[in-house]
């Protein structure tokens, strides 16, 4: 991963204080399996350095922005660079301060906490990814205040108080547009240091493409980069709904198709078949056909196969 921010243009200063940090933190011993190997690569030099910045100063950070934009993928990617044990935690109605910090459980003839993510990840210097925030309860959001401003404490009821390990950091991620969300109150956005995410851009989709399919033919590579652009403008203009904008079901297309299905099925499922609505189904599918060949096969799009 400095490998890659190095050739992201990410300053050596930056990349030299990383490997301070992971020096000075070791993964906890039975970690290991928690620290992420991203399959994909978040592009983007200003993006990543302020979040770098962030995390080396101690914050937590909140990725905001609309769908296909990256979020989870940074987060994913942070913890890899730092080489920090992740726990992705989603929050939803159900999810309540018990399931967050952990839960009385009866072991071995006595009573003891079973730990939840949020306590292991204090407790083992973790990166807690806080999947869709905005989505949480009161009573989910009221645990994490302690956590996550200046005294960086979990107070257990019944247990002794924990400290937070200097390595703990929290990322959260929340998009506005989808059902279900709200406003975070002052007082939680302000333990964030916030990051608007930008729309990815051509150049970058083309990065990322070519990173996961190093086969893929170059005119190709830009016709999908171009299909993409072109449905995310038609979501923009109110045209279309956002479901058929799915960057992962784009490059698990490809995928499909480097395994033996036509351009057009591959595509169906994993883009057009996103929309429910019978309309936008059939504009998603004439989107699509004028910019990729329904019979296109992977002979055809890719170098060698």
């Amino acid at each position: 991963m400095l490998a890659f921010l190095k050739q992201e243009g990410i300053r050596q200063e930056i990349l030299d204080e990383i490997q301070s940090f992971r020096a000075s933190y070791p993964v906890p011993e039975g970690s290991q399996l928690r620290v992420p190997r991203p399959s994909y690569r978040y592009y983007g030099t200003e993006i990543w350095e302020k979040a770098l910045t962030a995390l080396l100063s101690g914050e937590n950070l909140l990725l905001v922005g609309p769908k296909a934009t990256g979020k989870n993928v940074l987060a994913e990617n942070l913890a890899a660079v730092f080489c920090r044990p992740e726990w992705d935690i989603s929050f939803y109605l159900n999810t309540d301060a018990a399931s967050l910090i952990g839960t009385d459980t009866f072991r071995d003839g006595q009573v003891t906490l079973r730990q939840g993510p949020i306590y292991q990840c204090a407790e083992l210097g973790g990166f807690g990814v806080l999947d869709e925030i905005n989505m949480a309860k009161n009573e989910s959001l009221a645990v994490l205040h302690a956590t996550l401003d200046f005294r960086r404490i979990i107070d257990v009821p019944g247990y002794e108080r924990i400290q937070l390990n200097p390595a703990t950091r929290f990322i959260a991620t929340m998009n506005y547009g989808y059902a279900g969300t709200r406003e975070l109150n002052e007082a939680l956005m302000s333990r964030f240091m916030v990051i608007n995410m930008p729309l990815i851009s051509q150049e970058n989709l083309k990065k990322l493409l070519t990173a996961q399919y190093q086969e893929l033919k170059d005119v190709y590579a830009d016709q999908f980069c171009a299909l993409f652009g072109e449905i995310r403008g038609k979501c923009e203009s109110g045209e279309i709904s956002t479901k058929a904008l799915d960057l992962r079901g784009l490059i698990a297309s490809v995928k499909l198709i480097r395994n033996g299905l036509t351009a057009g099925q591959a595509l169906e499922m994993g883009i057009v078949n996103k929309s429910t609505d019978d309309f936008e189904r059939q504009l998603v599918s004439d989107i699509v056909a004028a910019r990729i060949p329904a019979g296109l096969s992977a002979a055809e799009l890719f170098q060698t196969v």
